[in-house]
């Protein structure tokens, strides 16, 4: 039964590494050839570039802020 004992401490290790999983930033995307605004997580395609700093939470209302002093 070693390997039950080592199968439990694997899930429970897998489940806590879950635990520190922080949400993916939010930005503005600008269409490149259009000058459209979206905000999104990650870019809605090709084309689609970066246009702010990170936000915290959909809708792009509040900065994230950031670890460093």
């Amino acid at each position: 039964m070693w390997w039950l004992r080592r199968l439990v401490l694997a899930a429970l290790w897998v489940a806590h590494a879950g635990l520190w999983a922080a949400p993916a930033p939010w930005y503005y995307w600008s269409y490149a050839s259009g000058g459209a605004l979206v905000c999104a997580q990650h870019a809605p395609g090709p084309g689609w570039t970066a246009h702010s700093p990170p936000f915290a939470g959909p809708g792009c209302q509040r900065p994230l802020r950031s670890a460093q002093p």
